[in-house]
């Protein structure tokens, strides 16, 4: 999909034809752009809010700055689509988070103008930073460096720890707080908070707009625009909002908040920006899914809706109906269950109460369950503490993002044997998302750590009973690890029962080989023995369930009667179920051929998550051929 001949879109190719360009005409890019998102992510999902709320600020930063000698870093980097489009990648965009298209976050080895590659949040000041001081010491002072980051994204500790830094640093740094009140879901904490003060303050707003009159009246750009923002840099300084300014006491100049849709004053603003040294925070007020109605009253839902009318808005009906659930909705269905039968259960997220369904707890328990905002490394400590008090959390982390809390899983939960159940989502390769989002490092990991306990679930009735398992006393810390995707079981509440810890299971029987396999790949191991069977080969099948403690009983079982073997894991095969059952027969003297099937060590980019199953070699096509390979016919 190309934008219309004729139009401003069509004839830009860089930022060099944003540039000239009057600024009169920049407006009606702005619309082309948001236009263009709609059309192609209609029909090609992907993160579709975030990117329509920033299109004047990708704009005015692309007509202001010298993009790519200056350095423009996005945060997460979900919001840059228009970014990506004004960049030279507007005729492939329709591949965005494709198999080998053009990846949904930004990436150094995509685009000169993609200074630093991200997709995890609360990075781009560190790395702004960095790079403004290495400008320095390089003798390229002239250079600017730009950090747009989102207030869901200032919550994170590593934002406030940049900040401190930056703050009392000379760097020619200009950070950009793009402040729609929303992540995913609905941001919380003190910053959120203060954030709205700042916006929706009338004392505030009257003083500005007095300003602003004084200044010019209505016409509010030229030679008094450098004047107004000085008179703002001081306005900010007093008590109007009877509280220090945050950013100013870690050094910064502020200025704003400012309306992040009006493309023509925001390019004003930064032209002026430019020629101040030091470190700046502009404070720009946008709303996410500017321009698409459904996308502006339901924010959580048009974050990344998936397939959708672009002229009603409405979501394709699911193709999934009577199908088995999402291993998402049983946990937060049975977390609902289990704290009704335990009083001392609480759950707890950092800042994905609807992706990890804890919003259903969160809703029938508002006191029991917290959303404490982007911030895993607090999540982890937090739950600890709670711990610590006799409280059993249920702390749910996307796998990729529990790799930002390492530490206090270590220190702070295991070392102290604390009653902690971590639920890691989206454990394996997650599909169009790519790289920075497969969680595929955690059964490794975690493996290395002593106290705690780890383990997957083949299906949905599994994993009810690992988390009854988990919270059933005495238990210590204990890692539960899912993927992103349907289950097998349409009928999947079923009444509890514990499993014991350190066990696995055979599922099935056989002589040939054996294949070994840890949570939900046993389905596709399942299948490929199935269709062994039909070419004369018979292969056993054993779900290891708990990779530590392993049931070593059972890996005797295996290796004795076994002179081949397959492990099988979504999981990087460096550290993980392969390398554990190496370990074991090694350790004692097995002479056993081990194939180990899993993601390879190297980076996988993005794709459905069958493609990227089948390029790692370890779906049911794949776990197929391994077999015929090493079994004699």
């Amino acid at each position: 999909m190309t934008p219309v001949a004729g139009t401003l879109l069509s004839s830009i190719q860089s930022p060099d034809d944003i540039r000239k360009l009057p600024l009169e005409d920049l407006p009606q890019l702005c619309r082309e752009i948001r236009q263009f998102i709609i059309d192609v992510i209609s029909g090609n999902p992907g993160h579709l809010g975030a990117s329509l709320g920033t299109v004047e600020l990708t704009v005015a930063i692309h007509y202001t700055f010298s993009t790519p000698s200056d350095k423009l870093i996005w945060d997460v980097g979900h919001q840059a689509y228009a970014h990506k489009i004004v960049t030279g990648r507007k005729d492939i965009f329709y591949t965005n988070r494709t198999y080998h298209g053009i990846s949904g976050f930004p990436r150094q080895s995509e685009s000169k103008y993609d200074a630093f590659g991200t997709g995890h949040s609360s990075t781009s000041i560190s790395a702004a930073l960095g790079m403004a001081v290495a400008s320095a010491l390089l003798g390229k002072d002239g250079q600017q460096h730009i950090a747009v980051i989102g207030d869901g994204s200032m919550t994170g500790g590593m934002a406030m720890e940049a900040l401190n830094n930056a703050g009392v640093s000379k760097a020619n740094l200009l950070v950009i707080l793009n402040d729609n009140g929303i992540a995913i879901d609905k941001n919380v904490g003190g910053i959120s908070r203060y954030l709205t003060d700042i916006t929706t303050s009338r004392t505030y707003n009257k003083f500005r707009d007095k300003i602003w009159e004084m200044l010019g009246g209505k016409t509010r750009y030229g030679s008094g625009s450098r004047t107004i923002i000085k008179q703002f840099g001081n306005a900010l300084k007093t008590t109007l909002l009877r509280r220090s300014n945050l950013f100013e006491a870690f050094g910064f100049r502020y200025f704003g908040p400012v309306d992040g849709h009006d493309v023509i004053r925001l390019t004003h603003l930064l032209r002026d920006l430019k020629n101040i040294p030091g470190p700046k925070l502009l404070h720009v007020v946008t709303v996410k899914g500017k321009g698409f109605e459904k996308a502006e009253k339901d924010q959580t839902l048009y974050h990344a809706p998936g397939i959708f009318d672009k002229e009603t808005g409405e979501l394709k009906e699911s193709q999934f109906k009577n199908q088995p659930p999402k291993y998402q909705v049983v946990f937060g269905k049975t977390i609902i269950e289990l704290a009704e039968l335990n009083e001392r259960i609480v759950g707890v997220t950092p800042a994905m109460p609807t992706g990890c369904s804890l919003n259903l707890m969160m809703a029938k328990m508002p006191n029991r369950a917290f959303d404490v905002g982007i911030a895993e490394q607090h999540a982890v400590t937090f739950s600890a503490g709670m711990a610590a008090r006799g409280l059993i959390p249920f702390c749910n982390i996307y796998s990729t993002f529990m790799q930002r809390a390492y530490d206090q899983v270590i220190h702070d939960v295991a070392l102290q044997k604390l009653h902690v159940v971590f639920c890691l989502d989206r454990g394996g390769l997650v599909g169009e998302d790519g790289a920075t989002h497969h969680g595929v490092f955690d059964l490794a990991y975690l493996r290395a750590i002593p106290n705690l306990t780890i383990c997957s679930p083949l299906n949905e009735v599994e994993l009810r009973n690992m988390m009854y398992t988990a919270q059933l006393p005495g238990m210590g810390p204990f890692a539960i690890r899912y993927p992103r995707s349907r289950g097998i079981n349409p009928e999947w509440k079923q009444p509890f029962e514990m499993l014991p810890v350190g066990k696995g299971r055979m599922i099935r029987d056989g002589k040939d080989i054996a294949i070994i396999t840890i949570g939900h790949s046993g389905n596709h191991a399942l299948e490929a023995c199935e269709r062994l069977s039909e070419q004369g080969i018979d292969a056993a099948l054993f779900d290891i369930r708990f990779l530590k403690p392993i049931d070593e009983e059972l890996l005797h079982l295996i290796l004795k009667k076994f002179g081949k073997i397959i492990t099988v894991e979504d999981g990087t095969i460096l550290g993980g179920l392969g390398s554990a059952v190496i370990e074991f027969a090694n350790d004692h003297n097995y002479n056993t051929e081990i194939l180990r099937l899993g993601v390879p060590d190297r980076f996988i980019e993005q794709g459905t998550i069958e493609e990227l199953h089948h390029e790692c070699g370890f779906d049911v096509e794949g776990i197929v051929k391994a077999v015929l390979e090493i079994v004699p016919k």
